[in-house]
């Protein structure tokens, strides 16, 4: 009972955006690791493309697990978007080519938040940097690190709109409290149309009561912008990063699969919703 009188009324002007869909920024966000925000950047970057979609996923973690669950060693590579966004480097110069364009990490991004902490418009960097590329993908999907610092910042700054892939355990859900905060202050100061536009349970064991009572504090606080999709537990998302590729391409009949093709059925249907809105 307590953590449901924590969790915040979230802003709902992003039910009302009629902005395009062509070169649409979702960031995917939560401060707590292990809640599958690189999986469901990478899935869902893949089964929209599947559809005919451009998309470009962004590496924005240090760790570098984006960049590697498409076979790149983040270690081995020379330019990513440290230099994007320290040195202005264009965007498309550190895109590479697997299953879909992904703007790649490497090690030297861990030093990111240092370098550009001393710079002028240093949570605009990486909005500036996207216009070069913006139109030329339908979706732009940016995987950020497990905190709400500098690089974070810049991806909500760039951002259309944010999915949250949230745990389902009570612990996970207190996060959305301060992630909630910190998008009202980008709001006000930075970037006026970022919004929350989807909360995404994910790890979902539907055999444990534990796993359905936390997707029910979500719906009774949250209400429709938690998603109907919810990402189940399954060995398949640990097996396929491990041979460079994509659950859809990994195993591409099975349920795994199929969760991110429904992930982004309801990612589209709400992106024609407000449109038409």
């Amino acid at each position: 009972m307590a953590l449901t009188r924590l969790l915040p009324r979230p802003h709902t002007r992003a039910r009302m955006d009629k902005g395009p869909t062509v070169g649409r920024v979702i960031v995917f966000a939560n401060q707590k690791g292990g809640v599958a925000k690189t999986t469901t950047t990478l899935n869902l970057g893949v089964a929209l493309a599947e559809k005919g979609l451009r998309v470009l996923a962004i590496d924005l973690d240090p760790q570098g697990n984006l960049t590697m669950s498409q076979g790149w060693n983040p270690d081995e590579i020379e330019r990513s978007m440290f230099d994007v966004l320290v040195h202005k480097l264009p965007m498309s110069e550190i895109i590479r080519t697997g299953e879909i364009d992904v703007g790649v990490a490497s090690i030297d991004l861990a030093g990111a938040e240092l370098a550009l902490s001393s710079m002028i418009g240093r949570e605009r960097a990486l909005e500036k940097s996207l216009v070069e590329v913006r139109e030329k993908y339908d979706y732009i999907l940016i995987d950020t690190p497990p905190s709400l610092g500098l690089l974070t910042i810049n991806a909500f700054v760039a951002a259309d709109g944010v999915i949250v892939p949230v745990q389902c355990e009570y612990l996970s859900l207190r996060g959305l409290v301060q992630l909630e905060n910190t998008l009202s202050m980008i709001r006000e100061n930075l970037n006026p149309r970022v919004e929350i536009q989807g909360i995404l349970p994910t790890m979902f064991d539907k055999r444990l009561l534990h796993s359905r009572e936390a997707v029910e504090i979500l719906k009774e606080n949250f209400g429709d912008l938690v998603l109907q999709t919810k990402i189940r537990k399954t060995v398949r998302y640990a097996e396929a990063p491990v041979k460079g590729m994509s659950v859809l391409r990994y195993d591409p009949t099975g349920d795994a699969a199929d969760m991110y093709r429904d992930l982004a059925k309801e990612v589209l249907d709400g992106a024609s919703a407000r449109q038409h809105a």
